[in-house]
């Protein structure tokens, strides 16, 4: 065999064999810092990623839904629509309230939406003149990235809210001191209040109206300054006493009656001390009312390490606690990041392990010369598997170390990445091992060896490698909130391939020379006893290269074949089903429940209350906490919250394990339907990757409220009759009742009485109005005066209510007013200042949410096409949810394929000096897709937006040994090796290397295909790179063939090149 000449030039691998000792103290000193940057890294469930979102919240109380929209949510939508990155504009406006979600554009840099929400704040706020007189706020929320990982509840059996409100501030403040908290926000604690209820029939005998009590109550309790008396050497603040101390103060106040006789206020009213009325959000646990405790950790901060710290800290804290007061840990996210970072760290030694068994038996299986029985016929030389053992915990170390430095923490998506990694990052050390060994056993010297893997292989290699890396750069440069959720994949992977790189050119080779031993004909070899014996003879081999060479003389068969493939895989992959995100592994069902829009806080408490008896009675339901009047907050970063409004009820349902999880989300639908027909129940499981509500969503735009309502009923019709849909629902719910009081407006103008002091008269007598504050300590207590219970609890009570006149005389209202029912809309939505109604539903089980939408969409164009030509040109259907919000990962994602497709052509073109090679190279890229399709398909996995991302660096994978393999033609067609043969025996020889490193990557990612979330990224790229490997080693020499146009040497030819090679 003809040597093949040295390049001349720096070499790094001789460098390092040189300066033995640097490189045993790097090796050393990198693997101590990794080790120890590895007990650095914060872990966290989730990677950490931006909420572009905030929420303006206003109110005009008295105002309709309508008046709502037009008056307030439309200013605000306008000025909102002028800041910088502004987005998504959706709202909702209900009858005296208007809620504006304002989303910037996931282009924004995270460092930028501080100054954005600053923007928010200070445009709002110069336009807040302009609102209609009465409006409150606008208020703003931006804290939308708090996840209260922790949450305790405090529950006080026996005890007053207030004391409750009291225990849980001390232990708030406990909780606090513990290192890694940021922040503990307490949850269903109910305000004190001071009710007076005077009864409307004991004023008007004294001849008194509401609005009098409430001008002498005001007047006595006000703090005024009463001025400075300045004294030669003092000064002397004057203070005015009366303002009330208690409860009895109120009591003993004096009220002057019509005929200016005095009363005392507790003569005519009582005084109570109560909480407010109706209850604001409340939280319940086990059955029983509980104040919860959501503690937030700081930014970059170890989650498993604060909840060793809570854990702690609470156990000091339950033996200062009160007899009957318990602290109850509800949401436990360190024992879930526990769990499922020992769950990958298991998957990585599998991997490991697998890998390691690759690198023994491919490098170090030998066959023995002569006739040996089965169980003697192969030896395995461990010594070349153990320097690629070596070389996965020294890179793993150094890319530890890395990831510290850049601040990449532990999370499901850098230690899927690391899995990925570790399949990849042994390619380097396999080729350069085997090309030692190999050179070895040709009869070079264990230094020389080790240099020549240098010389043949390092620029390949490294453009092979940074061609693999450059197959995630899409991830990397993604600018939408799933690239950077996923940020990580590229950020780890990178490292780890260029480290591997490195180590593979570096250290392997001391290595090498260190541990690898010469095979045991080699000194007969040397002694001249043997000849140099070609490697490639054996059977197998021989078999091998005469389908290489059937291949390359049927090359348009071969291509053809290759085509039908690639074509075959196109199809299959329309055949799989999308997906956005999976759902999370974590065992905790959510369970969501929606009365009538309207309802009151205590209908909503009361049907809580009995779906919670019925769920805590299902078999396998270890706790269930109950959030009434709101969503759950954000105990998991992908959660989608629900605002707190007075018909919802949200449902934490925690199961014994996974397959009680299964077992109820299944039952439950069903039995509560069953149950509680009059609610709207859902179950759901948490999610992975940016939050989504529903899996299917249709949002139906138009100017007329009313014809908009119509047409979203034709909508939600049509997602009705589909079988595929289940719980089809629309977010702007039912209309609600309403009292409108006809006044008659000659008769109120003849008695002096207003529209406005009819409807104070009214709030008094329904709501009650506060006329000031008691202030006890630290604490601020409203007094709110009001009408008692048996007056104000009907409707017909309305009827009784007194109005005062221009003369200072009541008149009862039905005088002037005639009350009258109506209906009018609950809830308004909109989208970017336009009505929108959302028409949503989930998905029967089984099926993705994309395939179903897909299966809609062309009826709802129709009916869109009918609305079209009946005349209602302004009304139109988009597609929302899943599908929309993966076409946006998808699209950024995208936007960043010509980059890494313009890097991958640049480093072929700098590796293989020819456009022609490059392209040829270039085109084996999607070869993969037949194998990503029947390995998805085979195994009934879905196409998800991280098997996408899988697809995308597959590329760079099989790429990478296209490179290795036309750079091996290369080289021996310029050694004078006729093409013909040199394409054949370049197939021969980098077989075992392609191969190899084929087959760790694959085998590596069995132990990941297990997973949720990375397993169909896993079974793509496997069942990807095993088809793109075969094509590689059969179709890409016959491609080089045809393009080429080699023919087959004559037969003068070949034994002109024999003499060359035996004169050698």
């Amino acid at each position: 065999m003809t040597p093949v000449q040295a390049r001349q030039g720096f070499n790094l691998s001789k460098w390092a064999l040189d300066h033995a000792a640097l490189t045993r103290y790097l090796m050393v000193v990198l693997m101590v810092l990794g080790i120890a940057a590895y007990f650095q890294l914060g872990q966290d469930e989730d990677p950490p990623f931006t909420f572009r979102a905030m929420v303006v919240r206003t109110y005009w109380p008295g105002a309709t839904a309508q008046q709502v929209a037009e008056q307030v949510t439309d200013k605000i939508e306008r000025t909102l629509q002028e800041v910088p990155y502004a987005d998504k504009i959706r709202s909702y406006s209900k009858p005296g309230e208007s809620q504006i979600i304002f989303q910037i554009k996931d282009s924004s840099r995270p460092s930028e939406v501080a100054n954005v929400w600053y923007q928010v704040r200070k445009r709002v706020g110069d336009m807040r003149y302009t609102l209609p007189q009465g409006v409150q706020g606008p208020f703003f929320n931006d804290d939308f990235g708090d996840v209260y990982g922790v949450i305790y509840a405090l529950e006080a059996d026996g005890f007053s809210y207030a004391e409750a409100k009291e225990f849980a501030d001390d232990v708030r403040q406990r909780l606090l001191r513990v290192p890694d908290v940021a922040k503990v926000e307490l949850f269903g604690v109910q305000d004190e209040k001071l009710f007076i209820e005077i009864p409307q029939k004991r004023l008007a005998q004294l001849g008194l109206d509401m609005n009098q009590v409430l001008a002498q109550l005001g007047q006595q309790n006000a703090v005024e300054s009463a001025g400075t008396v300045q004294a030669p050497q003092d000064q002397v603040q004057v203070r005015v006493g009366g303002q009330f101390g208690g409860p009895d103060d109120l009591r003993a106040m004096p009220i002057r009656g019509a005929s200016g006789a005095q009363l005392r206020l507790g003569d005519i009213a009582t005084v109570t001390r109560g909480y407010v009325d109706p209850a604001t959000v409340k939280v319940r646990h086990q059955g029983q009312e509980v104040v919860a405790l959501g503690v937030s950790m700081a930014k970059g901060g170890d989650i498993i390490r604060l909840g060793r710290a809570l854990g702690e800290a609470t156990a000091q804290i339950e033996k200062t606690l009160p007899a009957g007061v318990r602290l109850v840990n509800v949401q436990d996210q360190p024992k879930a990041v526990v769990r499922s970072v020992n769950e990958f760290i298991k998957v990585l030694i599998e991997a490991v392990v697998i890998v390691l068994a690759v690198s023994f038996i491919s490098l170090g299986l030998h066959k023995r010369p002569g006739n040996h029985p089965l169980w003697r016929r192969w030896t395995l030389d461990t010594r070349p598997g153990l320097v690629v053992g070596i070389t996965i915990p020294l890179v793993l170390a150094v890319t530890f170390l890395a990831m510290w430095y850049w601040g990449i923490g532990l999370h499901k998506i850098s230690l899927g990445s690391l899995i990925i990694a570790l399949g990849l990052l042994v390619d380097d050390a396999i080729i350069a091992v085997e090309m030692m060994v190999r050179k070895m056993e040709e009869g070079y010297d264990k230094v020389r060896s080790a240099t020549f893997a240098y010389e043949i292989t390092a620029m390949p290699m490294l453009t092979g490698t940074l061609i693999t890396a450059a197959g995630f750069l899409p991830i990397g440069i993604a600018k939408s909130t799933v690239g950077e959720y996923t940020f990580a994949i590229f950020a780890v992977t990178v490292i780890s391939l260029v480290l591997s790189w490195i180590v593979s050119v570096y250290f392997v080779p001391y290595l090498g020379t260190l541990l690898l031993k010469v095979p045991p004909h080699v000194p007969d070899m040397v002694a001249g006893r043997e000849e140099p014996h070609e490697m490639y003879d054996t059977p197998f081999y021989v078999t091998f290269r005469r389908l290489v060479n059937w291949c390359v003389e049927h090359r348009w068969l071969t291509i053809g074949a290759t085509l039908l493939t690639f074509a075959l895989g196109l199809w299959g992959m329309g055949k799989v089903q999308q997906q956005f995100f999976p759902d999370s592994s974590r065992p905790e069902i959510l369970v969501d429940v929606w009365l009538p829009e309207g309802s009151s806080f205590a209908a909503n408490e009361e049907v809580t209350r009995r779906v919670e008896t019925v769920l805590r009675a299902q078999p396998g339901v270890e706790t269930v906490s109950a959030w009434v009047g709101s969503g759950v907050p954000r105990f998991y970063l992908p959660l989608d919250q629900v605002f707190p409004q007075t018909n919802v009820s949200q449902f934490i349902v925690l199961p014994q394990d996974l397959k009680t999880r299964e077992t109820l989300r299944m039952a439950l639908p069903a039995l509560l339907a069953q149950e509680f027909p009059e609610v709207r129940a859902r179950v759901k499981l948490l999610p992975n990757g940016p939050p989504v509500p529903y899996p299917v969503q249709f949002r139906v735009l138009g100017p007329d409220p009313a014809q908009l309502r119509l047409r979203a009923d034709e909508v939600k019709a049509m997602l009705r009759e589909s079988p595929q849909m289940r719980g089809v629902n629309d977010n702007w719910n039912e209309s609600v009742k309403v009292l409108r009081l006809e006044i008659d407006q000659d008769k109120a103008r003849a008695l002096g009485v207003s529209s406005q002091s009819i409807a104070q008269a009214t709030r008094t007598t329904v709501l009650g109005t506060t006329v000031g504050q008691y202030r006890e300590g630290d604490k601020l207590i409203d007094i709110v005066l009001r009408q008692p219970l048996d007056e104000r609890a009907a409707i017909t009570d309305l009827a009784n209510a007194y109005v005062g006149t221009s003369t200072g005389r009541a008149i009862p209202l039905t005088q002037i007013a005639k009350p009258r029912m109506a209906w009018e809309p609950g809830v308004m939505w909109r989208e970017g200042r336009e009505y929108a109604i959302t028409v949503q539903g989930d998905v029967v089980e089984g099926l993705q949410g994309a395939t179903v939408t897909h299966a809609l969409l062309p009826g709802l164009r129709a009916l869109e096409g009918r609305w079209r030509a009946a005349g209602g040109t302004a009304y139109r259907i988009e597609v929302a949810g899943a599908v929309e919000e993966s076409a946006k990962g998808s699209s950024s994602i995208a936007a960043g394929l010509p980059v890494m497709l313009f890097i991958t052509f640049t480093l072929l073109m700098l590796q293989l000096h020819s456009f022609s090679r490059a392209m040829l190279v270039f085109l084996t890229g999607p070869l993969g897709i037949a194998g990503v399709a029947a390995a998805l398909l085979a195994l009934g996995r879905p196409f998800g937006f991280v098997a996408l991302l899988g697809v995308i660096a597959l590329m760079g994978m099989i790429q990478r040994n296209s490179v290795i393999l036309i750079d091996q033609i290369e080289l021996d067609r310029a050694r004078g090796v006729p093409a013909w043969d040199a394409i054949i025996e370049a197939a021969v020889r980098r077989l075992r290397p392609i191969v190899l490193t084929a087959a760790a990557a694959v085998l590596a990612m069995i132990p990941l295909s297990r997973s949720v979330f990375w397993g169909p990224m896993a079974v793509a790229i496997m069942g990807g790179l095993v088809v793109a490997t075969v094509l590689t080693l059969l179709a890409l020499p016959a491609m080089y063939a045809a393009w080429f146009r080699v023919r087959r040497p004559s037969p003068e030819e070949v034994a002109m090149v024999r003499s060359t090679q035996i004169a050698h």
